[in-house]
């Protein structure tokens, strides 16, 4: 066993990511049991960025090929939204199917997101093209992992060319607004926000 680092995602992190992804959808909280099944949220924010642009994906791995946090995402939102249509949608079908309309269940509402990916194209947006998520287990947060990840992701968008990005976050959620703020995130004004904050920083490295 090595000590842990940041690496690639890999397809074998596969797994990995479905289980980070939900132990941290309920706002940084575990949100395991709250929907049909417990690869929904990974199936929605995860799965298909390692899926459809894996070379933006970056992992903690715990030194023994674990992997325990990951930052994904876009190069490109409005190319990723028209592959997410195209190449997603129906890649998970089997286990995403067309919700109830109106939504009536938590898995309608969730659903309802995943079949509609143009949600993502925002105009405020339109100057930050490039998004990410990013997530770590409980026992690996506030160890600077974050950033680590962080700075692997925007040093991958700098090479490829882009020059800005934007996160959305739950806007109740004040420690990932104050780890945010840290990295150079400023908030972006997006008039159909609800309840998410946008935030947005050029790729210049975090230092």
């Amino acid at each position: 066993m090595t000590a842990p680092f940041v690496r690639p995602y890999r397809p074998a992190d596969l797994a990995a990511v479905y289980d980070i992804c939900v132990r941290t959808a309920d706002a940084g909280g575990d949100a395991r049991g709250h929907y049909a099944s417990d690869l929904l949220m990974g199936d929605i924010f995860a799965v298909p960025y390692v899926t459809l642009e894996p070379e933006h994906a970056h992992v903690v791995d715990d030194g023994a090929g674990q992997a325990v946090g990951y930052v994904l995402g876009t190069a490109d939102t409005a190319a990723f939204v028209r592959r997410y249509r195209e190449e997603w949608i129906p890649m998970s079908a089997a286990r995403c199917p067309l919700p109830a309309d109106p939504p009536v269940t938590a898995d309608d509402l969730m659903l309802a997101l995943h079949h509609r990916p143009e949600r993502m194209l925002l105009p405020e947006l339109a100057g930050h093209p490039a998004h990410l998520h990013i997530d770590l287990l409980p026992g690996w947060q506030g160890k600077g992992w974050g950033r680590r990840l962080m700075s692997s992701f925007v040093d991958g968008l700098r090479v490829a060319g882009v020059a800005r990005l934007h996160l959305g976050m739950v806007s109740t959620n004040v420690s990932a607004r104050a780890f945010y703020d840290r990295l150079g995130f400023a908030e972006l004004a997006v008039a159909v926000a609800g309840p998410v904050t946008y935030l947005g920083r050029d790729t210049s490295p975090l230092g």
